[in-house]
């Protein structure tokens, strides 16, 4: 089983507006071989508390004018890690020392990646809080 086409656009959707909001280390995994409860995983990196309130912003009107609601929002008070349910997609926007310190993508890393278009997909992701080459995702240096 593979994550379905509404899964993977709800993803597209979701990364192209983190990027908008200058995330960085954009990538998505398809978990739906491993869990029955979602098909895929956004992950994202955001400077400061602020961004990650700017970049969860932007996400949640992005995906309700795609029609998608989200079943669960947490995190939020603390502005240091946001989860957005959407229950095909999970969305992780998570400030760049939770990312590092947590590394959600050792977990996910046999999972396949989800390309991403351009420009999100244009640039690569190394690991939390690093760009790096050909992972499907946006990292600082390449954000111009």
């Amino acid at each position: 089983m593979t994550a379905t086409k509404r899964a993977v656009e709800l993803v597209e959707i979701a990364a192209a507006a983190a990027a908008d909001k200058l995330a960085s280390d954009i990538i998505a995994y398809d978990v739906s071989e491993q869990l029955v409860i979602t098909d895929a995983f956004l992950l994202c990196s955001a400077a400061n508390d602020r961004q990650v309130r700017s970049v969860v912003d932007e996400i949640e009107e992005r995906l309700r004018k795609a029609g998608a609601k989200p079943a669960r929002r947490e995190g939020e008070r603390e502005g240091r890690w946001v989860l957005l349910d959407y229950i095909d997609i999970v969305i992780h926007v998570q400030h760049a020392e939770e990312r590092v310190y947590y590394a959600l993508e050792r977990l996910w890393k046999d999972c396949p990646v989800i390309p991403l278009p351009e420009p999100v997909g244009a640039a690569g992701v190394g690991g939390a809080g690093q760009g790096g080459p050909n992972r499907g995702g946006i990292g600082p240096a390449e954000r111009g």
